[in-house]
């Protein structure tokens, strides 16, 4: 028999079931509902349904079937007109035999009776999410081979064994079925020390341009939550308020394939289940953020590596320590890692738990659907998140509305994380102080400082060029320096060594070097000599009427300095 795609809907006095059998007999079909009992049969399809509420025969029932959807919709009267039915949208647990639920009781009646009570009484009254506890004793040291417990309500050991090499990527703790609870904490610990990147966070803290970014997006949940607030500022019931979060097709067809359990755990395993859901949000929440929606190849890492439960096997003993762990986590290992992205994911965990449980089911059929795609952290559905899907399904709502409460009393600081943020962080604002007051100070003394510019230079060379020419008629001496063995050329004086030549210019001397550029590139004689020389027939004249003499005198060899030349020469204007 095939299991039919199906969907519950309701209205004040009719419960709605829509039951999708393509391609079956329509002419044969059978429906029976009595109480909370719901059995639908069109071969080769069967469904059978334990309603969350009962509903009765009393000739008001409809039923009509499309043909061209292949629907059958049939509409069952309230046995109390006007009372909502919880939980429609949790179809694996709608689908589950009303009889089984008898076995639960009976197999805890042959323990002891303490933790029948125990759970009883967990159940039914409030529940204190605060309590202090115990560590976990473990086995004794002269027990041969113990092994340690960890997946879902700590119900699972010895996976490992058989799967070590296909695990090894998926979680950070070696040997897990044999370390124990106290000894993987704190590896996690110093793990996450070493992992921690001072040059990282200062990075996020001081350029969070994409942190910005990424808290502005507004995930699935926040519409959903503003509506909720909406609803009850005008004094709506509670109750309502899940059929604000609705399910694609195939989330409900990933709801049809699990299959449904009974769980049997004691008081302390439960508040354990309920402390790793938070673990788990608050990884989900974080990822889904950075990512804005859409998922990527990182996302299964991310959300594994921010989550003790998934890759430790960590277990809790108040709410405070999950988030200081998760804290920590963030400023380790993922991409962006800030402190505001921890309280956001925080926050978003409290507003999906306010939500109920069919936001957090969502959430979890996300996470799931993430990690079957990812190879090989689908081993973490079936140690983890398959259970979650099917138990938050029969979780009271009210001990999602405590445990959301009980994380919004606790508060969260940088200090409590232990990796002396707010030392860091003062350090580099000091330093960042100091290097902008030294780079004001470096400003001030570049603007005091004169600087001179070569056009300036230039100009004031040609100026004295220009008066040594009308002022030719008088009778000037100059001194200039040379080579030895080389005549003074009468225009530009002799040739220094390395090709620099001396110009008189108006009685004084000034060095012009064959390779200079600050007048217009190599080999260009700067302008006081592009001046006075610019005429031909005027260098032969002043040549001519040139009487120089030159004494040559050679400087201490031990200065390591060059010959020089001193010579005199009188200019005279011809007639």
């Amino acid at each position: 028999m095939l299991t039919p795609a199906f969907d519950l809907s309701q209205d004040p006095d009719f419960l709605t079931v829509a039951i999708r059998v393509p391609y079956a007999r329509v002419s044969e079909f059978d429906v029976y509902f009595e109480g909370v009992d719901f059995k639908f049969y069109a071969k080769p399809y069967f469904l059978r349904l334990t309603l969350p509420g009962r509903v009765v025969e009393n000739g008001n029932e409809q039923g009509s079937y499309d043909t061209d959807k292949g629907i059958f919709t049939i509409r069952l009267p309230k046995e109390t007109p006007g009372q909502h039915f919880e939980g429609l949208n949790m179809l694996t647990a709608l689908l589950a035999p009303r009889k089984s639920r008898t076995a639960k009781p009976l197999v805890e009646e042959i323990g002891a009776s303490e933790v029948s009570e125990g759970g009883v009484e967990d159940e039914d009254g409030e529940f204190d999410w605060e309590i202090e506890q115990s560590p976990y004793e473990d086995a004794s040291e002269g027990a041969l081979n113990p092994q340690y417990h960890y997946g879902f309500g700590n119900l699972r050991s010895g996976v490992f064994q058989r799967l070590q090499d296909e695990l090894s990527d998926v979680i950070d703790i070696k040997d897990p079925d044999f370390t124990p609870t106290a000894e993987r904490r704190q590896k996690r610990l110093a793990a996450e020390l070493a992992k921690f990147d001072p040059d990282h966070y200062l990075a996020d803290f001081f350029e969070d341009e994409a942190v910005e970014q990424v808290l502005k997006y507004n995930p699935w949940w926040t519409d959903i939550y503003s509506e909720m607030m909406a609803s009850l500022a005008k004094n709506q019931e509670q109750e309502n308020h899940a059929a604000l979060v609705s399910f694609s097709e195939e989330e409900k067809y990933q709801l049809r394939k699990f299959v449904n359990k009974s769980y049997l755990l004691d008081k302390r395993a439960r508040r354990q289940v309920y402390y790793s859901l938070i673990d788990i949000l608050l990884a989900y929440c974080y990822e889904t953020r950075v990512t804005e929606g859409e998922k990527n190849v990182e996302s299964a890492w991310n959300i594994r590596k921010l989550s003790p439960t998934l890759c430790w096997f960590e277990t809790w003993t108040n709410v405070h320590e999950i988030l200081v762990s998760f804290g920590r986590r963030v400023l380790c290992y993922p991409l962006y890692r800030h402190f505001k992205l921890v309280m956001k994911a925080y926050r978003d965990t409290i507003k999906i738990l306010q939500l109920g449980k069919s936001a957090v089911l969502k959430c979890l059929l996300d996470v799931h659907k993430i990690f079957q795609e990812n190879d090989p952290a689908y081993i973490l559905n079936d140690l983890y998140i398959s259970d979650y899907c099917v138990w938050i399904q029969k979780a009271k709502s009210k001990k999602l509305a405590a445990l959301a409460e009980a994380l919004k009393e606790v508060s969260l600081t940088k200090a409590q994380l232990g990796l002396d943020l707010e030392v860091l962080e003062a350090a580099a604002l000091l330093v960042q102080e100091e290097e902008m007051a030294g780079e004001a100070a470096r400003s001030i003394s570049r603007q005091q400082t004169p600087c001179s510019s070569p056009e300036a230079s230039d100009s004031e060379e040609a100026d004295s060029t220009t008066s040594s020419e009308t002022e030719g008629s008088d009778s000037e001496q100059g001194e200039l320096t040379g080579s030895e063995s080389e005549t003074a050329d009468p225009l530009r004086g002799p040739s220094l060594e390395g090709g620099s030549t001396l110009l008189i210019v108006d009685g004084g001397v000034c060095r012009n070097s064959a390779t200079e550029t600050s007048d217009g590139g190599p080999g260009k004689p700067p302008a006081s000599s592009r001046a006075l020389g610019g005429s031909g027939p005027l260098v032969e004249e002043l040549g001519d009427h040139l009487n120089s003499t030159v004494q040559v005198s050679e400087l201490d060899s031990a200065a390591g300095s060059h010959s020089s030349v001193r010579g005199r020469g009188d200019w005279q204007t011809p007639n």
